[in-house]
């Protein structure tokens, strides 16, 4: 079993401890992990909100019935339990199982979040892993640029996790995810 095998030598460090070389031109900026989703979406979260990136064996994640279609199962990360979403299906985009999928290992994003019950004296983070297409690179936006998207350009599923979308210069229409607004909305055991 391969516990924290990364998607590229680039995406092997932990995020938080990753140097990025290229810096932002203002100070106001913030990094965000840029990925794609499955058929058209390439979204964002900030990366304060994540941990790592990983390559998942397919067979890896043990399916736990009776909970929602889009929880996919369980992960053995670390020696902890890590459950495993496809963010695709809770976000009303195409589910991991209707991909024409020919690679051998799931992509996932584990999102970190203050656990309620911790204190400043023992600290503690509820993680969930997040399985997307491909993860791609790091942007650096400012936060002010982040803007409503018109609601005609998502789905309704996605509309309780956005942030908001930031239009690049070139064009491009990146959806910016909230990790939290992801983490509130997980069943609760």
């Amino acid at each position: 079993m391969s516990n924290s095998l990364s998607v590229r030598n680039f995406f092997s460090i932990p995020v938080a401890n990753r140097l990025i070389e290229s810096l932002p031109s203002s100070s106001t900026s913030e990094q965000f992990l840029r990925f794609h989703l499955l058929p058209d979406t390439t979204a964002l979260l900030p990366i304060q909100q994540l941990t790592e990136v990983l390559t998942i064996p397919k067979g890896q994640i043990v399916p736990i019935f009776q909970m929602p279609p889009w929880v996919m199962g369980a992960y053995n990360w670390r020696g902890e339990v890590l459950w495993m979403v496809d963010l695709g299906h809770l976000v009303g985009l195409t589910p991991w199982h209707q991909q024409a999928n020919i690679t051998s290992a799931h992509t996932a994003i584990v999102l970190q979040a203050p656990a309620k019950e911790s204190t400043d004296s023992n600290p503690k983070n509820e993680m969930l892993g997040l399985v997307v297409n491909r993860v791609e690179d790091i942007e650096w936006c400012n936060p002010d640029w982040i803007q409503s998207p018109p609601s005609s350009t998502v789905t309704p599923e996605l509309v309780p996790f956005l942030r908001g979308y930031w239009l690049k210069s070139n064009g491009e229409m990146l959806v910016v995810i909230d990790g939290k607004a992801i983490m509130v909305s997980m069943p609760k055991q």
